[in-house]
């Protein structure tokens, strides 16, 4: 009997008539003869308002508690869908992260998934047709609960196709991955393949069709990656081996990061002992930095660097806790700035590109702060507000 994993996004589950017609959908599939294993998000903003409640209470509050409390967002969703799907007569069995057997390592908020029992899924599907997953979280090996951070959904989806040994379909609001948000440019173009390489590049630069983690599992395991636009006849994107690509162009996408941190700090005493100490919170916060760059002359170093915004809260304790040895040391964190990144495999066959995107962003009086770039892609720096022109004029020239 074929068995696959699908996961449904918040947008797709936002409401009770959505989770109807969701179940209406995946009783078609297990009348067919499938089993299934459905990961499912919070419903709609269920998230974002567990997070607007805890700022009425504190701004820094345990992270324990956090993981505990946004936990709860899923357990909503795959009760609903399993009761709904039970009322029509279609044996389904709710789980918990915790239930699942998704174990995880790292912080509270932002941890990995280290392994999946399997075991509980065969035995459930003895008498089963549905098991609901709760994405997003998990459990770590003190038994507390922990999430996988932003777009963590996707990560749980795809680790447990691994785990099963099955195809992973994401279901979302788009029909599949576009060269950039159709939202920002009408004329997008949506590719009906695109490499595992492109899809992280483009996931890891603010894309936010797929999380990174999630791509990157695919591809170390091999799993048919299917994303597509939830209970649509449209033809959705299959993320493939770069082997399997037919046709491959210089640019593939423009992808826009709105959720950015621009940390910028100055230092004086020109130390190099800083840095080291700088590094070392950075990394025990498990905060990844993405841009940076370093000035040092008579006035002392200079520091820049990019993050997402979602760790804004930990930048500031660490350097809180840096002051306290650093009485000198200014900070500033903005979210101002945005970055647009142009990405594409082609890249390393045809020269050029990053002079075009300059010249093109010159051309616009838009301003770029910081560049770095990688072999199939080129980031910059800007102003928030210029972001979204940004994208539409660089789509243009590279006909995406």
């Amino acid at each position: 009997m074929k068995r696959s994993v699908l996961k449904f996004g918040g947008s797709s589950v936002a409401d009770l008539s959505k989770i109807k017609e969701i179940a209406t959908y995946l009783k078609k599939r297990t009348d067919l003869g499938e089993e299934l294993v459905v990961v499912v998000s919070a419903m709609g903003k269920t998230t974002d308002d567990l997070l607007a409640n805890v700022g009425h209470i504190t701004t820094k509050p345990n992270e324990q508690d956090l993981a505990m409390l946004l936990t709860t967002g899923e357990q909503q969703t795959i009760s609903y869908l399993s009761i709904t799907l039970n009322d029509m007569d279609v044996k389904s069995k709710p789980l918990t992260g915790y239930q699942a057997g998704i174990e995880t390592i790292g912080h509270h908020l932002k941890s990995k998934i280290s392994s999946i029992k399997t075991a509980l899924f065969d035995q459930l599907f003895e008498t089963n047709k549905i098991i609901i997953v709760a994405g997003f979280q998990g459990f770590n090996k003190d038994g507390e609960l922990t999430t996988l951070g932003r777009g963590g959904s996707d990560t749980t989806a795809v680790a447990l196709a691994a785990a099963l040994e099955s195809t992973c379909e994401i279901y979302t609001d788009v029909a599949g991955v576009y060269s950039t948000d159709p939202r920002i440019f009408s004329d997008a173009k949506r590719w009906d393949q695109i490499s595992y390489e492109e899809m992280m590049e483009m996931s890891a630069l603010g894309a936010g069709v797929l999380e990174t983690r999630s791509v990157e599992l695919a591809n170390n395991n091999g799993i048919k990656l299917y994303l597509g636009k939830t209970l649509s006849t449209e033809k959705g994107t299959w993320i493939v081996p770069n082997e399997q690509m037919l046709e491959r162009k210089a640019v593939t996408g423009v992808a826009l990061d709105k959720n950015m941190a621009h940390v910028t700090l100055n230092d004086p005493s020109n130390g190099a002992q800083l840095l080291n100490d700088i590094f070392v919170e950075l990394e025990k916060e498990e905060i990844n930095i993405d841009m940076i760059s370093q000035i040092r002359n008579q006035d002392g170093m200079q520091l820049s660097f990019t993050a997402k915004d979602s760790d804004e809260r930990q930048l500031v304790q660490v350097f809180d806790k840096l002051k306290i040895d650093y009485k000198d040391l200014s900070v500033n964190i903005v979210e101002s700035y945005a970055k647009i990144s142009v990405i594409g495999a082609g890249m390393r066959d045809m020269s050029g590109v990053a002079s075009q995107i300059f010249r093109t962003l010159i051309n616009a009086n838009i301003t770029y702060y910081q560049v770095t770039t990688s072999e199939i892609s080129v980031s910059c720096v800007i102003d928030e507000t210029n972001g979204e022109k940004a994208t539409r004029l660089l789509c243009e020239k590279f006909d995406l």
